[in-house]
């Protein structure tokens, strides 16, 4: 029996923990060849390459800055020279530098459009000639249910989150006669090591407005990506999935 991206490559950014790493072992269960990318955390990043290449499969981490047009065409160049091509980009790097307006640095706003924001212009910029070539390829731009309603404390990551809705729609339009697809996913209340943190009351009081009354977790997000990447959402494009338990309707 085929698996769901048997065969495919796919660029992964920011898998070295969270939502990214589970994006990258589904990824390697269901076949896909894995290129991913982390910043600082080497020791995390071969742990990774290890349990990924069980699946059979050929996966490298490369330490790369997404925020770094330079590095995201160096690192397109090299993925696809050592794997032919690329099928699949997942723009998943991502920070948080909450505060409330009035106490937000510049440089507090500036790195979270930097690192995520940027960064998605960066990799989908540098991915286009592979895929044009290949006249297929499907990106996932990670979002969050906080770009759609905002947050208080977060206007810096709402605004990144915010516009990496506008690109993906965008580049849907402008990319969609030659096949490729753009979409985005919109992640609610996930178990991370960031939300694992939370003050049990304020956890529990978010949850009770959830309908479905649960967190969700990483591997939820990475079946929703997973489906994304592979030809069974060939005619979708250009939308902004929530998976959020029905919190943001």
């Amino acid at each position: 029996m085929s698996k769901l991206l048997q065969g495919k490559v796919a660029i992964i950014t920011g898998a070295s923990r969270g939502i990214g790493r589970a994006i990258a072992l589904k990824f390697a269960q269901e076949g896909a060849n894995v290129a991913f990318t982390f910043l600082s955390s080497i020791e995390k990043a071969r742990e990774l390459e290890k349990e990924l290449v069980v699946y059979g499969v050929t996966a490298r981490g490369y330490q790369s800055d997404a925020a770094s047009s330079k590095a995201c065409e160096e690192l397109v160049t090299t993925v696809v020279a050592e794997y032919g091509t690329v099928d699949v980009l997942v723009n998943n790097a991502g920070i948080t530098r909450d505060n409330l307006l009035m106490r937000m640095t510049e440089a507090q706003w500036d790195e979270v459009i930097n690192a995520n924001l940027k960064s998605v212009f960066n990799l989908t910029k540098a991915i286009q000639r592979p895929m044009l070539k290949a006249r297929k390829g499907s990106i996932i731009n990670m979002t969050s249910v906080v770009g759609i309603e905002g947050n208080a404390g977060q206007s810096n990551y709402s605004a990144s989150k915010a516009g990496i809705i506008g690109f993906t729609k965008s580049i849907a339009q402008e990319l969609g006669s030659r096949n490729i697809r753009s979409n985005a996913v919109a992640p609610g209340f996930i178990e991370t090591e960031m939300t694992a943190a939370l003050d049990p009351k304020i956890k529990e009081g978010w949850i009770q407005d959830i309908p479905l009354k649960r967190t969700g977790t990483a591997e939820d997000v990475a079946n929703l990506v997973a489906f994304l990447a592979s030809d069974n959402s060939s005619y979708i494009t250009g939308q902004v999935v929530s998976i959020c338990g029905g919190m943001h309707t």
